[in-house]
């Protein structure tokens, strides 16, 4: 378990940089030469999608903790 965890750890810190704009998005953006605008915007769009995958982990880890404790 603790392998698989490093793992996980290693592999997240080690992603390069992730682009999760959506096509009309990146279009606008970089039609108008605003290149800090869409960073920005890309910057907050996955701030917003990793919020959900962040407390679903906790809760799958909190259930793990408490199944585990409890056998």
């Amino acid at each position: 378990m603790k392998k698989l965890f490093f793992v996980l750890i290693i592999l997240i810190l080690s992603s390069s940089d992730m682009y999760s704009q959506c096509s009309m998005l990146s279009a606008i953006m970089e039609s108008d030469q605003e290149f800090e605008a869409a960073k920005g915007l890309n910057r907050g769009i996955v701030y917003l999608m990793s919020i959900p995958y962040i407390l679903v982990g906790l809760i799958i880890w909190k259930i793990y903790r408490t199944n585990k404790s409890s056998i």
